[in-house]
């Protein structure tokens, strides 16, 4: 689905001499390694905070743990996600209320979030999934309607942007309370281990932040706080920072893949292209297709057969899964349901090659064909 070994021989003398710098200087955790990073990400995203951590998840939980919320309180998430976005809700003894998504972007909406809206509800955690943002400013009207908090789980969309009906831009994960992001190897901006960060424009959310990702402790030996260990090292970070250089280039890249994809498949009456709102860019971390007529599985089986890889994101909503049974009631969701039957994601990265993209559109083309003669 990816190919880092390509992108990194492409950035590899960069890389190389970097690390080889942090390995002389002796300062492996934190310092002005990590401190260089996040103030460049803070210049990409044009926002005042940023907060680098272990990993995404870690993001989420922070970020939750510093809005003060009781057990028992509500946080609205999609139910279809990957299900770190619920994990941290559990551990934390909150309470993960999920609601269906768009069928046309698979966020969720302010009119779907509006109806799960209860007295004990305190957050929103809207999930910017396979690279496109969701309804931030409804959603932020909403919040404000209702005094929530906001979290963006941005793990799949950073560098998008989002556009307000003013005109204003503004980078996904920079819009809520607090944004997140994973800096997973595979993600768009990712590193060569674990890494994640905590965006905020609020200056006491961001000394919050800080203290909780430090063993909740502002200065060294006083706990203010219950915190946790979570940090960037400075080798993820120099590697970061190295990509971050390239993130417009790679998200163009593979815009352009997209763009490809789309062409050849858009005749193609089984299959659903992914939608391209209107006020959010895509830097497609996934591109999913969604399949008709019960063919997405045996699309998935030929594809293998002729070495193509493809993954589903997501097969079992989340309020299947059985850590989670009991923490929804009610009918199923009708488009989380339909979506986990007939999405499909295809290899979409920054170093796809001509013959590769043709090849993969070719094969997907014959299977269709195929299965039209039959």
């Amino acid at each position: 689905m990816v190919d880092l070994v390509s992108q990194y021989n492409n950035i590899k003398q960069e890389v190389n001499a970097a690390v080889i710098d942090v390995m002389s200087t002796g300062n492996f955790i934190g310092g002005p390694i990590v401190a260089s990073f996040e103030n460049h990400l803070c210049e990409y995203l044009n926002v005042k905070h940023v907060i680098s951590c272990a990993n995404g998840t870690d993001a989420l939980q922070i970020a939750l743990m510093s809005l003060g919320l009781e057990k028992g309180d509500e946080v609205i998430i999609p139910a279809f996600t990957y299900v770190a976005t619920a994990e941290i809700i559990g551990l934390l003894g909150l309470t993960p209320v999920m609601v269906d998504v768009d069928e046309r972007s698979f966020n969720i909406t302010a009119e779907l979030v509006e109806k799960a809206i209860t007295l004990k509800t305190r957050a929103i955690v809207p999930v910017h999934l396979y690279g496109q943002s969701s309804d931030m400013e409804d959603i932020m009207s909403l919040a404000k309607k209702h005094n929530l908090y906001v979290v963006e789980d941005n793990a799949q969309a950073i560098g998008a942007d989002y556009i307000f009906r003013d005109g204003t831009i503004k980078k996904t994960g920079t819009i809520g309370d607090i944004g997140c992001t994973s800096f997973f190897p595979s993600k768009n901006l990712g590193c060569y281990g674990d890494g994640g960060a905590m965006f905020t424009n609020n200056d006491e959310l961001a000394a919050k932040l800080k203290m909780i990702a430090n063993h909740g402790q502002a200065k060294k030996y006083h706990h203010s706080v219950i915190g946790v260990n979570s940090r960037l090292d400075a080798i993820q970070a120099v590697v970061l920072d190295i990509k971050l250089a390239k993130l417009n280039e790679y998200s163009s890249a593979r815009q352009k893949l997209a763009a490809g994809y789309d062409r050849a498949f858009k005749e193609i009456t089984e299959v659903k292209l992914p939608y391209r709102k209107l006020n959010s860019s895509h830097v497609f971390h996934q591109y999913t297709l969604q399949i008709s007529e019960g063919r997405r599985d045996d699309l998935k089986q030929f594809l293998a057969d002729n070495s193509i890889p493809s993954m589903i994101y997501y097969p079992i909503p989340l309020y299947k899964q059985e850590a989670y049974k009991n923490n929804f009631e009610g009918d199923s969701l009708l488009i989380t349901e339909q979506l986990c039957s007939s999405v499909l994601s295809l290899p979409i990265h920054t170093e796809m090659n001509d013959e590769i993209h043709r090849y993969i559109i070719n094969k997907v083309l014959e299977f269709f064909t195929i299965k039209t003669k039959s």
